[in-house]
C-alpha cells in the first residue's frame, strides 16, 4: 500500500513540475476537454504494395481520392471539370505542374494568386478537425507564420480583412515565392487529409521500387504504423544476415525481374552469382541461370534450417533427398512425379549430405551476406520497419495484421509449440513478435531461422500456407502446386469467428473490425473483400502489376473517418506523365463498409483514452493545490 502511495505521490510531483500553477491547469483542462469533442482524424489502410512505387505515390498524393472529393465539394459549382482536374493535379504534383504551366507561359501573377486563394480555402476547410497547435506541426517549416496568417484571416468578414488578405497573396507573388508557397500549401493539404496511415504488410518483391516506398515513408510526417508481411520479414531476415533469407530474397528478385532494387537501391552486386550461374547453366540466359543457382542454394539452406528446427513442422519441404537424379523423378508422399529437368549441376547424389553447399555456393552466399550487412540504405530501412512495425496492431478498436490467426478446422485457436512452450491466439502473436525482435538484437541462428519460418511456414502468422516453390519450378503437374493453407482463410467469413478473434485481442466485438491483406481478392471472379457482414476486410486488391489481371483492379484503400468505413477500389493507374499531360487521376469506386449512427470524436479513440487519463491526473493535482496538500508556485 505504501509503495502505491509513494508512486502516486511521485507522479503528482512530476505533474506539478509541468503545471506549477492553478492557472496552468485551468488552461490545459479547458484545452483537453474541448479536444475530446473534435471529429476523429481520417485513417487510411493499405496493404501488399509490393514495390509499386508509382501507384503508391499517386494514391498518397491524391490521398485515395479524398482530396478530389473535398475539391468537388468546395468548388464543384464554381469551376468546370477541366479546371477542377488541373487544380487537383497541381495539388498532387505541385512542382511538376507549376513547371508545366511556366513552360506554357500561363504562370502569370493572376494565376498564382488565384490558385493560392483556392489552396487557402481548401486548407481552411480541411483543418476543422485539428487544434491550432497541431496545425503548427503540420505546416512545412519556414512557412508557418505566413500560412497561419492566411488561414486565420477572413476576407469575407469586412473590407479591412479583405484588403489584408489580398495584400498577403500579392506580396507572395511579387517576391517570386508563389511556387514555393503552392508546394507548402499542397503538402499541408495532404497532411490534413490523412491523419494516420496503416500499412498492413508486404512492401517487398514483385515490384521494383520497395526502397523508394520506404524512403518516402521515412520522410512522411504523419502517424504511421506497419504490420509486417511475410515478404517483409524475409527481407528483414536477410538484412540481419540469415543466409537462407538472402538466397530467397535474391531468387525472388531474379524471378520477378526486379534486381534493380538490390543493385541500385541497396548497392548489392549480383555479378559473382551471375558469373557462377552462367558457368553451371551455360544454356540458360544469365537471369534465369542466376535464378536457378540461387533457388538451389535456397533449397539446400532451407533443408539445413528444417532439420535443426523441428518446431517449425516443415519436414514436408525436405525434397532434395527425394530426387532420383538417374531417372529425373521425385517421390512426394506415396506418388512419383516426373521432373521437367534433370539438370541439377550443384546436387551431388554421392554426397553424405545433399543439403550441404558446395565450395562455390558457400563463397557466393558468404559474399552476398557481406554485401547485405554492409548496405547502409537497406539496414536503415529495416531499422525503420522494426521501429514502426510489428506482427499486429490494435488501434481504435480494430485489429490489424497481415495474414492470419492460426485456427483449427472447428474455429478454435491452434496450439503451436516453440522452445518447450505452447502458444495460441494473441499469445502466439506476441511470441512471434518478440522472437522477431530477438533476432534483430541477438542475431543468433535459431532466431534468424525463425524469420525464414515467418516467411513461408504453414504455422506462421504472417504466411499461413505451405509454399510449393519446388513443385512450381520443377514439376509440370499442377496438382502438386496446390498450397495447403490455414483454416483462417475460409473461416474469416464467419461472424462468430471474427468476434472470437477480436475478443481474444481484448477488443470490443460489437464495434471492432479485423483488417488484413496477404490474399489477393479476385474481384473479377466476384469475390468480395468485405467478410462476415463487415466484421473483416481483406484489403489486398493487387497493387502489384503482376496481380492486376488476376484481381481485375489496381488495389484497395480502406478509409475510416468520423462517419464510418469506406473501401476504395482503384480501377486504373494514372502515372505521373499522364496526370500532368491530361490532368488524369486514378479511377476509384467507393463501397460503404459501415456507417455510424453518430460521428466519432477524438474521445472515442485510443488517443482520447490517453487524454482522459491526463485530465484525471490534472483534476487530482488541482484538488491538491486547492486543499493545500501541494503548494502551487505563483
Amino acid at each position: 500500500m505504501a509503495d502505491n502511495y509513494d508512486f502516486a505521490a511521485s507522479l503528482m510531483r512530476i505533474l506539478a513540475e509541468k503545471y506549477p500553477t492553478k492557472e496552468s491547469i485551468y488552461e490545459k483542462l479547458i484545452y483537453l476537454q474541448s479536444r475530446l469533442s473534435l471529429p476523429k482524424g481520417t485513417e487510411h489502410f493499405m496493404s501488399d504494395l509490393h514495390g509499386e512505387y508509382d501507384l503508391f505515390l499517386h494514391i498518397i498524393n491524391n490521398c485515395s481520392g479524398v482530396i478530389r472529393e473535398k475539391v468537388d465539394y468546395l468548388f464543384g459549382d464554381l469551376l468546370g471539370e477541366e479546371e477542377i482536374a488541373e487544380f487537383c493535379t497541381l495539388i498532387y504534383y505541385p512542382k511538376e505542374k507549376t513547371a508545366q504551366i511556366k513552360s506554357q507561359q500561363r504562370a502569370t501573377p493572376a494565376w498564382y494568386r488565384k490558385n493560392l486563394a483556392r489552396l487557402v480555402k481548401l486548407a481552411k476547410f480541411m483543418s476543422f478537425k485539428y487544434p491550432s497547435f497541431k496545425m503548427r506541426e503540420l505546416i512545412p517549416n519556414s512557412y508557418e507564420t505566413v500560412i497561419l496568417e492566411l488561414l486565420n484571416t477572413h476576407p469575407e468578414s469586412d473590407e479591412a480583412q479583405k484588403i489584408y488578405y489580398e495584400k498577403l497573396l500579392t506580396s507572395i507573388v511579387e517576391i517570386n515565392s508563389g511556387a514555393d508557397f503552392i508546394c507548402a500549401f499542397t503538402e499541408l493539404i495532404k497532411r490534413l487529409a490523412i491523419h494516420r496511415l496503416h500499412l498492413v504488410g508486404d512492401f517487398f518483391d514483385r515490384g521494383d521500387r520497395p526502397d523508394a516506398i520506404l524512403n518516402l515513408l521515412m520522410k512522411y510526417p504523419e502517424e504511421i504504423d506497419i504490420q509486417w508481411g511475410n515478404h517483409d520479414v524475409l527481407w528483414m531476415g536477410a538484412a540481419l544476415g540469415s543466409e537462407v533469407c538472402i538466397a530467397a530474397v535474391v531468387r525472388n528478385a531474379l524471378h520477378y525481374n526486379n534486381t534493380d532494387v538490390l543493385e541500385r537501391g541497396y548497392g548489392i552486386s549480383l555479378r559473382p552469382l551471375t558469373i557462377f550461374a552462367s558457368s553451371i547453366y551455360p544454356n540458360e540466359n544469365p537471369t534465369r541461370a542466376a535464378e536457378l543457382a540461387s533457388l538451389m542454394m535456397m533449397f539446400k539452406l532451407e533443408g539445413q534450417l528444417i532439420r535443426r528446427n523441428p518446431d517449425f513442422k516443415m519436414d514436408s519441404r525436405l525434397l532434395l533427398d527425394k530426387i532420383n537424379l538417374d531417372n529425373g523423378t521425385i517421390n512426394l508422399g506415396d506418388k512419383i512425379y516426373k521432373l521437367n529437368t534433370t539438370n541439377f549441376p550443384t546436387l551431388d547424389k554421392d554426397s553424405d549430405d545433399i543439403y550441404r553447399l558446395n565450395a562455390d555456393e558457400y563463397e557466393i552466399i558468404s559474399g552476398l551476406r557481406e554485401n547485405f550487412l554492409a548496405s547502409t540504405n537497406f539496414q536503415t530501412q529495416v531499422d525503420y520497419l522494426y521501429k514502426k512495425g510489428g506482427i499486429y496492431t490494435c488501434h481504435n478498436g480494430n485489429l490489424l495484421f497481415h495474414a492470419n490467426v492460426p485456427l483449427e478446422e472447428d474455429g478454435s485457436f491452434k496450439n503451436i509449440t516453440f522452445e518447450g512452450a505452447t502458444y495460441s491466439g494473441k499469445d502466439y502473436f506476441d511470441y512471434a513478435d518478440g522472437r522477431a525482435r530477438r533476432a534483430y538484437f541477438d542475431r543468433n541462428q535459431e532466431d534468424l531461422d525463425f524469420m525464414y519460418f515467418l516467411w513461408c511456414g504453414l504455422l506462421s502468422p504472417t504466411a499461413g500456407r505451405e509454399f510449393r516453390t519446388f513443385e512450381r519450378a520443377f514439376i509440370d503437374d499442377k496438382e502438386t502446386w496446390k498450397e495447403p493453407s490455414d483454416p483462417y482463410y475460409t473461416l474469416i467469413d464467419d461472424v462468430d469467428i471474427c468476434d472470437k478473434i477480436l475478443e481474444e485481442f481484448g477488443l470490443d466485438a460489437e464495434r471492432g473490425h479485423i483488417i488484413n491483406g496477404h490474399v489477393p481478392v479476385r474481384v473479377r471472379k466476384g469475390e468480395s473483400p468485405i467478410k462476415a457482414g463487415g466484421k473483416a476486410v481483406i484489403i489486398d486488391g493487387g497493387f502489384s502489376t503482376a496481380y492486376h489481371e488476376k484481381t481485375g483492379i489496381s488495389g484497395y484503400t480502406l478509409v475510416s473517418n468520423s462517419r464510418g468505413f469506406r473501401l476504395l477500389r482503384h480501377q486504373k493507374i494514372a502515372d505521373v506523365k499522364l496526370a500532368l499531360a491530361e490532368n488524369k487521376d486514378i479511377e476509384s469506386t467507393a463501397e460503404t463498409v459501415e456507417i455510424l449512427s453518430r460521428h466519432m470524436t477524438v474521445g472515442d479513440t485510443d488517443h482520447g483514452q490517453g487524454i482522459r487519463q491526463e485530465i484525471t491526473g490534472l483534476h487530482k493535482l488541482l484538488l491538491a493545490y486547492q486543499s493545500g496538500t501541494i503548494q502551487p508556485r505563483n
